[in-house]
């Protein structure tokens, strides 16, 4: 007789175990997937993107931003379409700042903000969303480094610098993280230190250094518990950039310091700026809670 073969069984299906739900085929979406997707804002991911580095109708609050790097970040979103409020307490250069951006076709407006201040900010923060009923981006800018050993720091020193360097941007970032919140949508970026990581030599300023590793773990737990309402907290770590405040220090200390860098340069404001505008558009949706390191290399070492 001739022998016949029994036909194959078809290959059991491959599934994934979801837990209680059971098996999932593969390819099959599950079903919490189009909950995340939902949670997603702005253009990022999404098959039909085109530019998620843009910023183009945003709202951004920057403070510090009469000069040095917060003029740079105010002037880069503006580049990137934002409309950008500029805070600071110099109302001059606010003034010189915005009459920049708007010269160069940007839009802006500039708004008397002391960040010490928290009546000061709830003021500002409320007229900002009375006006444009939101706030989509905030970058903390604003600071001050006061030179003192251990020793040396007095209760003045250290409590100058923890107010403007790390309660006004927990005040802020609260005043308007609540709004982002409720928004479900949002992006802060605080401006940190390479000196939160690392001792700054042969320059001495504990307090300041403090304050700025402060300002990279507020970051973290901001981001830790605002990440499921879609806002986004990350830090950024500048080395030495040619601002005020290093070029202070005269050029004896610069030459010190520059031997500190791999590439043996300051950074200019422009290339902390980037960053920043990065960490404030979607392409950076899957970042939060970080420190950004844009030190030039200084800590590599």
């Amino acid at each position: 007789m001739p022998q016949t073969t029994k036909p194959k069984s078809p290959p059991a299906k491959a599934t994934r175990t979801v837990g209680k739900g059971g098996a999932l085929k593969l390819g099959q979406a599950h079903p919490a997937w189009a909950a995340d997707a939902a949670c997603r804002t702005g253009d990022t991911g999404r098959a039909d993107s085109r530019d998620p580095f843009s910023l183009q109708d945003r709202i951004a609050l920057v403070t510090g931003a009469a000069r040095g790097i917060g003029l740079a970040v105010a002037e880069r979103l503006a580049v990137l379409g934002a409309h950008v409020i500029l805070t600071d307490i110099n109302e001059d250069g606010l003034e010189k700042a915005r009459s920049g951006i708007l010269a160069a076709k940007g839009s802006a407006e500039g708004l008397r903000l002391d960040v010490t201040d928290p009546k000061d900010i709830a003021q500002v923060v409320d007229a900002v969303i009375a006006r444009h009923k939101r706030i989509d981006i905030l970058i903390n800018n604003a600071g001050i480094c006061i030179n003192a050993t251990a020793l040396e720091t007095s209760a003045e020193i250290w409590e100058r610098q923890m107010t403007l360097n790390l309660d006004a941007v927990f005040f802020l970032s609260q005043a308007v993280g609540a709004h982002m919140v409720k928004a479900a949508r949002g992006a802060i970026v605080n401006l940190s230190s390479f000196a939160a990581v690392v001792d700054v030599r042969p320059q001495k300023h504990v307090a300041y250094s403090v304050s700025k590793a402060g300002v990279a773990h507020l970051s973290r737990v901001l981001a830790s518990e605002w990440a499921r309402s879609g806002v986004r907290v990350n830090a950024i770590a500048p080395g030495f950039v040619m601002t005020d405040m290093p070029l202070g220090a005269g050029m004896e200390m610069h030459d010190i310091w520059r031997k500190f860098v791999p590439a043996e340069r300051f950074l200019h404001p422009y290339e902390v700026a980037n960053v920043v505008a990065f960490l404030a558009s979607d392409a950076s949706s899957a970042i939060t809670g970080q420190l950004i390191m844009a030190d030039g290399g200084i800590t590599i070492w």
